[in-house]
C-alpha cells in the first residue's frame, strides 16, 4: 500500500506541474473577454517564479498572429487592434519556472452591436390596435441570450403585448465578417386615455461582463380635435441612446446599464390661443436645457429660458402645426421630444373663387326661372 502511495504521488505532483491555473496572473480575470468590432483589447498574463528561476511566459492559441504578442521577463501582452470576427477564439497563456508549466485559457469575444434600430411603421396612432415590428441591424450574436428587444413605456415593459415571432436573417455584406439582423414584431393593444406621447424600442445586448442598450423613440400621434389639445401628464417621449461606440471614438463610454441616465422631459398644457410647451430636467444644478427643434423654423416661436426650465409657446393659425418638438440637456446631451398631428382642416377659399362660385348660381338660378315661366305660358 506505502509503495502504491509512493508511486501515485509524483505521479499527482506532476499533474498539478502541468494542469491549468497555477500562480499565473492574467488580467481581465475574466474567462470570457468581449471587445467590440473594430475595438481593442490587451490580454496581460504574468508569472513570478521562486528563487533565482527565470519565468518564460507567452501567448499561444488559434491566430495568435492577428494579434501582436510582446513576452518579457515573466510576462506577456497580447494586443488585439480593430477587432474582426476572425479574432475570435481561445487563447492560452503558457507559463513555466524550470520543469513547471501553467496554462491559463482565456476566451474572446468579438460583437458588433451598432446602434441601427429601424421600426415599422415609423409612427403609432392612438386609440387602435396595431402591429408593430423593431429591427436591430448587422447584430452578432444574435442568439436571443445576447440579444433581446422589448417595448418600453417609460422606463418599464408595455404592458399587454402580444409576441407574434423573431426572425433573424443575415445581413448583406462586403467583407468576410457575418452579421445579422434581428426582427420582433408585436400586436399592441389600445394605447389608452390619454395615450402616452412615445414608445420605446430597446435593443439590449448581454455579454459576460457586459450590458449595452440602444433606445429607438416610436411617436403617438394624437389627432387633435379641437383648439385646445389634450394634457398630457404620462412620461414624455425621449429619443436618448443608451449606446456605447468603439473604443477611440466620441460618445457615451461604457457604463452599467442599471445606472439611470438624466433625461429632460416636455410636458404640455393649454394656453389663451394656442399650446405652451415646458421642457424641465431634474438633474441637479449647473444644467441647462434648450429648444433645438420644432415644425418650421425655431425662430418663429417665442422662448424663454431659466436654467433646467425651458418653454415655447405655440400660436394656432390656420391649422396646428405638425411635427417634432425637441430640446436638449447640457451638458449630456440628452434629448427629449413630442410629435403633434394638426387637426384636419380645409385650405382658405380665395375671394375671387367665391364670387365666381356666387355669380354661376345666379346665373344658373335665372335660367332655371326663364324656363319654368315659358312652359307656364298659355299657347296661342
Amino acid at each position: 500500500m506505502e509503495q502504491d502511495l509512493a508511486f501515485l504521488l509524483p505521479l499527482f505532483m506532476g499533474l498539478l506541474q502541468q494542469g491549468y491555473g497555477g500562480p499565473l496572473e492574467v488580467e481581465p480575470r475574466e474567462p470570457v473577454v468581449a471587445v467590440a468590432v473594430g475595438g481593442s483589447k490587451q490580454l496581460i498574463c504574468r508569472l513570478a517564479c521562486e528563487g533565482p528561476r527565470a519565468a518564460s511566459v507567452q501567448w499561444r492559441g488559434l491566430d495568435t498572429s492577428l494579434g501582436a504578442v510582446q513576452s518579457g521577463a515573466g510576462s506577456s501582452i497580447l494586443s488585439v487592434h480593430n477587432a474582426s470576427l476572425s479574432a475570435a477564439g481561445t487563447r492560452v497563456c503558457v507559463g513555466s519556472c524550470g520543469n513547471r508549466t501553467f496554462r491559463h485559457p482565456v476566451r474572446l469575444l468579438v460583437f458588433a452591436f451598432p446602434n441601427q434600430l429601424t421600426v415599422s411603421p415609423v409612427a403609432l396612432v392612438a386609440g387602435r390596435d396595431q402591429e408593430l415590428a423593431c429591427t436591430a441591424h448587422n447584430i452578432t450574436p444574435a442568439n436571443p441570450d445576447a440579444l433581446s428587444l422589448s417595448l418600453l413605456l417609460g422606463d418599464q415593459e408595455l404592458e399587454g403585448v402580444q409576441a407574434l415571432g423573431r426572425d433573424e436573417e443575415e445581413e448583406p455584406q462586403e467583407g468576410e465578417d457575418v452579421l445579422f439582423r434581428v426582427t420582433e414584431r408585436w400586436l399592441l393593444p389600445s394605447l389608452g386615455t390619454p395615450a402616452p406621447p412615445t414608445l420605446h424600442c430597446q435593443a439590449t445586448m448581454r455579454l459576460p461582463g457586459l450590458e449595452l442598450s440602444h433606445r429607438q423613440p416610436i411617436p403617438v400621434l394624437h389627432s387633435l380635435t379641437s383648439r385646445e389639445p389634450p394634457i398630457t401628464t404620462s412620461p414624455e417621449a425621449t429619443l436618448e441612446q443608451d449606446s456605447t461606440d468603439s473604443p477611440g471614438s466620441p460618445g457615451p463610454k461604457p457604463r452599467n446599464s442599471s445606472t439611470k441616465p438624466c433625461h429632460p422631459e416636455i410636458h404640455q398644457s393649454p394656453a389663451p390661443g394656442g399650446l405652451e410647451l415646458l421642457c424641465e430636467a431634474a438633474c441637479g444644478p449647473d444644467i441647462a436645457v434648450h429648444w433645438t427643434r420644432a415644425p418650421g423654423e425655431l425662430a418663429a416661436y417665442k422662448r424663454w429660458e431659466d436654467g433646467a426650465r425651458a418653454w415655447l409657446s405655440v400660436l394656432w393659425a390656420e391649422c396646428n402645426p405638425e411635427g417634432w418638438f425637441q430640446c436638449r440637456l447640457e451638458p449630456g446631451g440628452q434629448t427629449a421630444s413630442l410629435y403633434l398631428l394638426p387637426e384636419i382642416c380645409s385650405p382658405p377659399v380665395s375671394e375671387a373663387l367665391w364670387i365666381g362660385s356666387l355669380v354661376l348660381g345666379l346665373l344658373l338660378l335665372t335660367f332655371l326661372t326663364y324656363r319654368l315661366w315659358k312652359r307656364c305660358q298659355p299657347s296661342n
